[in-house]
């Protein structure tokens, strides 16, 4: 595609999200579903458009740093790990009290998480807007992550416009730290990996506990759901199972037959989305617990768990 095109398409866009719609756009972590984080009543039907609950706080996407600093108190330990931006690295930091947020997107708490994405769209398209972005994954609430325009369209019926960026390339979600004074806690495991961000800083991350607050997306204990049943660390499949596959061996699909957990992230949602589209059962084989293999097992736990 030309450039014209793009920056027309950007515009159209952007025009959308002044006005008080929605709309989704890529990043490159998954699929957003991005208002005004400023208004109120555009915040409400991202809500309302994914059947969200409320106490469930989101994400607020900025250009850069300094879009960021007026929206939240940044200390010098966060600046440090905003080194990692842009990249899918969400800061749950005090929100500023001059700051001109929706109390929807914090869900009324004093704190609100804030990220760079890396994916030239969708910086193009908050820097276009002039806007901080609340989006969260351009799902329905509980369901399966969309990482391609199509899945998001299939979502929600062709009711939300969506700008195409291609596939994501992390595959899963932003990992999110709360910095709080000298702590670091990891709320939810991500796209960067938790052994990064610890040679970063020199220093271990706490890791919030089960049961927890909700302080960010991510934390409920159901979460990025498919329809199918999933059965986990599953070395073979059952009769009527499909087999998403890890490393080699057969399987209807495999993450990564090579054993590459970068490529294993970015097709989780991807493949899930498949298998859950012709199968009513789901077995995972293994996934090793280091690296990015704790955001997939994350998901995978979330995704399997007793919903109400």
């Amino acid at each position: 595609m030309s450039r014209a095109p793009v920056d027309v398409e950007i515009e159209r866009f952007a025009a959308l999200l002044r006005a008080g719609e929605i709309v989704a756009f890529p990043t490159e972590t998954v699929y957003g579903l991005g208002a005004d984080a400023t208004s109120s009543d555009a915040v409400l039907k991202i809500y309302e458009t994914k059947g969200r609950p409320r106490f469930n706080p989101l994400i607020v996407h900025v250009a850069d740093l300094e879009m960021a600093k007026s929206l939240v108190e940044m200390s010098p330990l966060a600046e440090k790990l905003a080194r990692f931006w842009p990249g899918p690295l969400t800061l749950v930091l005090p929100k500023r009290k001059d700051a001109t947020l929706s109390d929807l997107v914090t869900a009324g708490l004093d704190t609100v998480g804030v990220r760079v994405p890396d994916h030239p769209l969708a910086l193009a398209l908050i820097r276009a807007a002039g806007l901080p972005l609340a989006a969260p994954s351009a799902n329905r609430s509980g369901k399966l992550s969309p990482t391609t325009a199509a899945q998001v369209r299939t979502a929600f019926a062709g009711l939300v416009p969506v700008l195409d960026g291609g596939p994501s390339q992390s595959g899963v979600e932003s990992t999110i730290l709360a910095v709080d004074g000298d702590t670091v806690t990891q709320l939810r495991a991500g796209a960067l990996a938790r052994e990064e961000i610890e040679a970063l800083l020199g220093q271990p991350v706490a890791l919030a506990k089960a049961g927890d607050a909700i302080a960010a997306p991510g934390m409920l204990a159901s979460h990025y759901a498919p329809n199918a049943k999933l059965r986990l660390n599953a070395t073979s499949p059952r009769p009527g199972e499909a087999y998403l596959g890890f490393g080699s061996g057969q399987a209807t699909l495999n993450l990564s037959p090579t054993g590459d957990l970068r490529e294993a992230a970015r097709n989780l949602f991807s493949m899930l989305h498949e298998l859950d589209a012709s199968a009513a059962a789901i077995a995972v084989a293994p996934i090793p617990h280091t690296g990015l293999g704790e955001a997939i097992n994350d998901r995978l736990k979330r995704a399997a768990a007793p919903r109400d």
